[in-house]
């Protein structure tokens, strides 16, 4: 493999697995807020990646798409160990669950405005490298947060549906075991994957926008 390549590829993974820390912090700060310590207890309410690792979708399947498939500079998806929430510490469970599903996606949004923000800075600057690898992590935390909210176990929208079609926490649990089976299937389907990019570069396009950056990058 071509030492460029393999840089390359590092520092993509590295801008995931930051982006995935913030994802999990967001979940774990609002349960915090909402009531809940069990993450807070845990350990999990941290900027330490460590603490927040899974080994298939932090690490497995990320560094596949990386190393081992063609233009993996346009997709990459991945997730870190869920955040644990203890539903009777809530105070108002049906909506605190969704809003601490929700808030791993909202920071991922969050984090793409500022480094865009950050981006139209180093352009200013003349920074062009800079520049271009900020651009990029804001493309793919875009990209983590549409992902994320994908219907199916462990990803975050799983937990939004359960929550509004008033599933059991037993019986979620039941197909969470399987779960991450059936999302590397899932993204293996073209058609999802189109419309994860397509989504993900329209929001990329707007909020660059907002700040005068040219687009396509």
């Amino acid at each position: 493999m071509d030492s460029s390549v393999l840089i390359d590829g590092l520092i993509y993974y590295l801008g995931l697995v930051v982006l995935l820390t913030f994802h999990e912090f967001g979940h774990a700060w609002m349960a915090a807020k909402c009531g809940d310590d069990t993450a807070k207890d845990q350990g999990r309410c941290s900027l330490n990646p460590l603490v927040h690792i899974d080994p298939i979708g932090t690490v497995v399947m990320p560094l596949l798409m990386i190393f081992l498939s063609p233009g993996v500079g346009r997709f990459l998806v991945g997730w870190a160990k869920p955040v644990p929430v203890n539903p009777a510490n809530l105070r108002n469970p049906r909506v605190d669950d969704i809003l601490i599903s929700l808030a791993g996606p909202w920071m991922n949004l969050l984090l793409a405005v500022v480094l865009l923000g950050l981006a139209r800075v180093a352009l200013q600057a003349g920074s062009e490298t800079t520049f271009v690898l900020l651009a990029q992590t804001a493309r793919l935390s875009l990209m983590l947060c549409f992902f994320n909210l994908i219907p199916i176990p462990p990803l975050d929208g799983s937990h939004v549906l359960r929550s509004l079609i008033g599933m059991s926490y037993e019986t979620y649990y039941q197909f969470a075991r399987y779960g991450f089976i059936a999302v590397i299937i899932v993204i293996q389907l073209p058609f999802v994957t189109k419309l994860l990019q397509g989504v993900t570069n329209t929001s990329w396009k707007i909020i660059g926008n907002w700040f005068g950056i040219p687009m396509p990058i």
